[in-house]
């Protein structure tokens, strides 16, 4: 019989994890609070508490070729950065092929996840679920994936803020913001210079009188696409740049990249300047940013220091006054109530998880977190990765080291991000895009080898070598390969330009470009003759 496993949540992660047992021979069950697939992505017009939320005008900072699952390519028409709303489309379209849908139950939340008294020898799982109507029920299951969001608890830290409570306009968390319409024509206040605060602040930028965007350390920002108009994670996302950033020294790169988007837009004068070098915090993806400031109707600030009633005291002792608004874009944490205390360590609560995927705390192995990481790349081919080598280690495919020795491979992954990032919560979240990839992929045996793709297949090697590291290539060898992956390696760049052609632009023809190219060609031999005419008499009289 098929081991059962809970899936908890129907977002990205959730999917991707129901397709992964299905391909290990396992039995998935989905709960999913929601009456719908999407998760993080799914806009809805009022927040729900413990739960994802975004605006309105949300479209995703990673390409599509960088983003979609390794097996299921991003229909070539959509464009390369999309909107929320066909993000989700493209996860229906994903759990219709897949027929993962008859897997999910809906408007089904998850009150505890409990170790049953045999968990030792059994590694089973007690699931207690609520139904739309109300009905408890509880479930046993062979394995749990939890997938239900990184980003559902908002962080306001009011009490940094001397003053605030005197304050008397409306103070939200970007996690409840939905889009411009309640700030027309009014002051406001953005705390919080990351992707949400910037994006925020630039879309009401465009109706407030005023928009002023306060922060503590200021950041780097990065536009999508870069030369020639490309996607940035296109270009830069790599395994040669990664080779061979690797061989550089970190300052010559934080100079290299701090030089090149100084180039872009001067940081100091536009009063973005990081306290950070560039590879020490995450950049901030932003195409308009830098516009909204030049044309004086996005105001860079200061760290907020102190409200006075609807006056804003900043740290630079400047004064805005009849503020109507702030809204805080500072952040959210994580947190999963149902599932034992005993998985969490010290105060603030962090879950210690090997590979960022299993914690090591557990005699057996069988509860995995997918998504709780952060990364300079898309999110999305990692939890993949992750949900293929977790239902393998579940289904017994794939085992993990000594519990001793993960815990020294957390410990080393977090000290090695603590100078970048010093709370030791967050510093365990992040991970460095390709290397991470790869690790798993080793884990799991689909890990493309470069030079035998080289010798075997070159049109394939140098691609995966030098062009982008799209999903695709964990599926040309090892469990789950899939037959279009060379194909769709192959095309890749033809589903970048696909949605842009829009157009029809001719051709030049060949005769026109032979005739012009001839006529220049002339043109130039003729001018050297008249030259050279000119030149020959006075070297005849000199000799």
């Amino acid at each position: 019989m098929a081991k059962r496993v809970a899936v908890i949540g129907a977002g990205s992660s959730g999917l991707t994890s129901i397709k992964c047992c299905l391909d290990e021979g396992l039995e998935p069950v989905c709960f999913e609070s929601s009456d719908d697939v999407g998760g993080l992505w799914k806009f809805k017009e009022k927040p729900e508490a413990g739960r994802c939320s975004i605006y309105r005008s949300v479209i995703v900072n990673s390409p599509k070729e960088m983003m979609c699952y390794s097996d299921f390519p991003v229909p070539d028409h959509y464009p390369n950065f999309m909107h929320n709303s066909m993000t989700v489309q493209y996860f229906k379209l994903y759990a219709e092929h897949f027929s993962l849908l008859k897997h999910i139950h809906f408007q089904t939340t998850v009150r505890s996840v409990r170790q049953r008294p045999d968990f030792s020898d059994s590694g089973q799982w007690e699931v207690v679920t609520v139904d739309r109507d109300g009905r408890e029920e509880t479930h046993v299951f062979d394995g749990v994936l939890v997938c239900a969001g990184l980003y559902t608890q908002p962080i306001i830290p009011l009490s940094d803020f001397p003053g605030i409570d005197t304050f008397p306009g409306t103070i939200i968390h970007s996690w409840e913001y939905k889009d411009p319409c309640p700030y027309l024509g009014k002051r406001v206040v953005v705390i919080g210079i990351g992707n949400s605060g910037g994006d925020i602040a630039v879309e009401l930028s465009r109706a407030c009188e005023k928009t002023f965007l306060s922060t503590r350390k200021g950041a780097w920002v990065i536009g999508r696409v870069v030369d020639r108009g490309l996607p940035l994670d296109m270009t830069m996302m790599t395994r040669a740049r990664d080779l061979f950033y690797g061989l550089l020294p970190r300052a010559l790169l934080n100079w290299i990249w701090e030089r090149s988007l100084n180039q872009r837009h001067d940081h100091k004068l536009y009063g973005l300047q990081s306290a950070h070098r560039i590879l020490d915090q995450r950049t901030i993806i932003n195409d308009n940013l830098p516009g909204r400031i030049l044309v004086g109707e996005l105001v860079m600030k200061s760290n907020v220091q102190k409200f006075q009633g609807s006056t804003v005291v900043f740290d630079d002792g400047t004064v805005e006054e009849k503020i109507d608004a702030v809204i805080f874009c500072t952040g959210y944490d994580y947190k999963f109530p149902f599932l034992p205390a005993s998985l969490s360590s010290g105060s603030d609560g962090d879950v210690r998880l090997y590979r960022r995927v299993f914690p090591p705390s557990l005699e057996r192995p069988t509860l995995a977190i997918m998504g709780l990481l952060q990364t300079k790349g898309s999110i999305m081919p990692a939890v993949e990765l992750q949900a293929r080598w977790a239902t393998r280690v579940i289904a017994g495919l794939n085992h993990l080291p000594p519990a001793e020795k993960m815990d020294k491979i957390i410990e080393k992954d977090i000290k090695a991000n603590l100078k970048s990032y010093p709370c030791p919560k967050l510093a365990a979240l992040q991970v460095d895009y390709i290397p991470y990839l790869d690790t798993i992929a080793k884990d799991v045996g689909i890990c493309p080898n470069i030079a035998w793709l080289l010798l075997r297949d070159p049109a394939v090697g140098l691609r995966v070598f030098f062009g982008p590291c799209t999903p695709y290539q964990f599926r040309l060898s090892g469990p789950g390969h899939w037959k279009g992956a060379r194909q769709a390696i192959l095309t890749q760049w033809d589903r970048v330009a696909k949605p842009m052609k829009t157009r029809p632009i001719p051709e030049p023809s060949s005769f026109s470009l032979f005739f012009w190219l001839g006529l220049s060609g002339g043109a130039a031999v003729i001018f050297a003759l008249m030259a050279m005419q000119k030149k020959i008499p006075l070297f005849l009289n000199i000799d």
